[in-house]
């Protein structure tokens, strides 16, 4: 820095000593002013960096708040509960694990266990392989394609009333499903969709699938529009037909997206409740044999003679069930991936 600068009142540079207490004087004033702008503008600097660590978690801390409250709290609540014998009018007292040995011997339990893994044993490789063939029909940006995209995603925004209405309207006995199959003589007597254990059962799974097409499809478009075009160009060139693109290309191009769905199609499944109910209205079929694990928690778990301790041991083998299928499928995805 220049002497000019330092003595701005007009004092020449020949006149400049560094011995005298004047000059050291202003020497400590300017760099006592130098070090407080430097300060000043450390601390912005600093208030503006906390500001942006701390942003994303002010903008997440309401919904974090939700989520505590109302299913960390719940969700400890409904642990502790499990070793109880609480009913809805009693807290009850501790009992260990007599609610897990007892369940075991529960035919409601053991019949639940069986249909809940029943369904995702049959309904999962639906929901992971016919939305990414629809989604593969429909991408395109055309008026015809977008009408198709909205008709397959129409059932996800309906109430579970309306399917419920729609399809026992379809499905019973002088239903709609029936009649068309007695018109073309393909059948005799009437299926008994709603009436059967079976029948019930895969009619549920049926609409299951049906509700979660178009759900699972806009997932699988968002994906399909990451593949790099050059791909699909590069088979053209080496003649690949339709089905060899979408095998070698657009599958291997969504498969972390098929391990999601595959996720979110077991924990569905394995948690389904409103079609069962409302297509058997709330009867879970003839001798209660098409319960799941939802439904038995439900009435277990509400009315004024519910034994919420049970209820929520139920809850809780669920809660391990469902951990253990994902914990597994990402294992299997893990090494699908070396």
């Amino acid at each position: 820095m220049s002497n000019k600068k330092l003595f701005a009142n007009g004092e020449s540079e020949s006149n400049f000593n560094s011995d005298s207490p004047r000059t050291l004087q202003k020497l400590g004033e300017l760099v006592k002013k130098q070090c407080h702008k430097i300060n000043k503008t450390s601390n912005a600097g600093r208030k503006r960096s906390i500001f942006k660590i701390l942003a994303p978690y002010l903008f997440v801390l309401p919904a974090f708040c939700i989520v505590f409250v109302f299913i960390i709290i719940a969700a400890l609540h409904t642990f502790k509960l499990a070793f109880t014998n609480a009913t809805l009018l009693s807290d009850g007292h501790f009992v260990g694990l007599d609610n897990f040995v007892r369940l075991f011997r529960d035919e409601y339990f053991v019949t639940a266990l069986i249909n809940s893994s029943l369904y995702v044993v049959c309904v999962v490789p639906f929901m992971v392989i016919l939305p990414l063939i629809l989604a593969n029909l429909v991408k395109g940006n055309s008026r015809i394609m977008g009408f198709f995209r909205t008709s397959f995603y129409m059932p996800v925004v309906m109430s579970a009333v309306v399917v419920g209405m729609i399809w026992t309207n379809l499905l019973d006995s002088s239903g709609l499903v029936n009649s068309v199959l007695k018109a073309a003589h393909i059948i005799d007597s009437s299926i008994p969709f709603l009436t059967d254990r079976w029948g019930i059962l895969f009619s549920s799974m049926f609409v299951t699938i049906w509700l979660g097409l178009g759900y699972y499809m806009v997932i699988y478009l968002t994906a399909l529009a990451n593949i790099n075009k050059s791909l699909y160009e590069a088979a053209d060139l080496d003649g690949a037909g339709a089905i060899r693109k979408f095998i070698s290309v657009t599958m291997p191009g969504v498969r972390g997206t098929m391990w999601l769905i595959t996720m979110l199609s077991t924990i569905s499944a394995f948690r389904v409740f409103n079609e069962v109910y409302v297509l058997t209205n709330g009867t879970a079929g003839p001798g209660g044999m098409d319960i799941t694990m939802s439904m038995l928690i439900k009435r277990e778990g509400t009315g004024i003679y519910a034994r919420t301790g049970y209820a929520s041991a139920i809850s809780l083998v669920v809660l391990v069930i469902v951990s253990t299928f994902l914990i597994i499928q990402r294992f299997v995805e893990k090494r699908g991936e070396r």
